[in-house]
């Protein structure tokens, strides 16, 4: 049976359990010499693995898919999980406010900055410019130039802060919660504590959490969101949180928007070049590290580079989705740019 003739309710239980070995059909209706073609293209020496995952089963695979190597910055769409966890638990009010918390750093924070509240930070709008490890200063605005909660920025000291946030309203730190509530939860076959470690520095008292772990996995993260936070008869993150989550709460440029630490393109949006012809939503890391969701295709695709000195940009990422999409069943698609 291919995925096609898939009721939902039958794709929606469709999940990996110790392993995706069983879930790679023989027939996917999938053009074999197009994914050839693509196999020969990525062994270019940029990429290390991509998956591609139609209605929860793979249909193609290529590299070490087990291979392990950072993130980079899709550890922040990966805290979303855990946000849309706790705070359904209760446990983090996303409307609580720096002040509420108690959070400052090396610099003071102002009181007009105290007043960014979580929900601010998860959009990457809190309005606090201040610098951060791993900092972001490229295109930073003057401090005080944007009260909290209007203004867009890719703000490297709102995503860290999260983490503090979290092990001060949880006990545990983002890599211990992730263990036990996501990686656990979704049978990862890779991820373990010693993946996750703090990088500390002087600009502030919040650490970047690096984050390490396999194409396989991430997969699976996909899977999680594409199926609205459902896994297999589990509600494991509530619907409305990843509806809200992939949804764009600002509009960052001709098409591409920002949700809760995911970024959304529409459909050929010219803004994204790796839009394609329906809309998608997709957590990225420099150097190539991508989980890509197009929900109207029912596919999940995911790619890492462990050599992010040599890895795959935007640009070349937007090229190996189309062609991908290319061995599509009754698409055949040609490339939109």
């Amino acid at each position: 049976m291919t995925s096609s003739q898939l009721s939902l309710a039958e794709k929606d239980r469709i999940v990996p359990g110790a392993g995706w070995d069983e879930l790679m059909p023989g027939d996917t209706g999938w053009s074999s010499s197009h994914l050839a073609s693509l196999a020969q293209d990525l062994a270019d020496g940029r990429s290390t693995a991509l998956m591609l995952i139609e209605a929860g089963r793979i249909v193609f695979q290529w590299g070490d898919v087990a291979c392990k190597s950072s993130v980079a910055s899709v550890r922040k769409s990966l805290i979303n999980i855990l946000y849309g966890i706790y705070i359904a638990e209760g446990r983090i009010n996303p409307d609580d406010t720096l002040a509420d918390l108690e959070i400052d750093d090396v610099t003071p924070l102002t009181e007009v900055e105290k007043t960014a509240t979580v929900l601010d930070l998860l959009k990457a709008k809190s309005g606090v410019y201040l610098p951060s490890v791993y900092d972001t200063d490229k295109g930073r605005p003057p401090r005080g130039s944007h009260k909290p909660g209007t203004h867009w920025f890719y703000n490297n000291w709102d995503f860290n802060v999260l983490g503090t946030i979290l092990e001060r309203q949880t006990g545990q730190t983002v890599f211990e919660a992730f263990a036990s509530r996501v990686a656990a939860s979704l049978s990862m076959q890779d991820f373990g504590l010693d993946d996750g470690h703090f990088l500390h520095g002087p600009e502030s008292r919040h650490p970047v959490y690096k984050i390490r772990m396999s194409t396989r996995d991430l997969a699976r993260v996909g899977l999680l969101y594409l199926r609205g936070g459902r896994w297999g008869e589990t509600q494991l993150v509530p619907e409305k949180w990843v509806q809200e989550s992939t949804q764009p709460h600002s509009e960052i440029g001709e098409g591409k928007g920002y949700g809760y630490l995911w970024v959304t393109a529409a459909a050929n949006a010219p803004g994204d070049c790796i839009s394609t012809d329906v809309p998608m939503f997709y957590a990225s890391g420099f150097g190539g590290q991508y989980i890509i969701v197009l929900p109207a295709l029912d596919l999940v695709v995911v790619h890492k580079s462990a050599r992010v000195d040599h890895g795959v940009n935007h640009a070349r990422m937007g090229e190996i989705i189309r062609q991908a999409l290319a061995a599509a069943p009754d698409r055949r698609l040609a490339p939109t740019r």
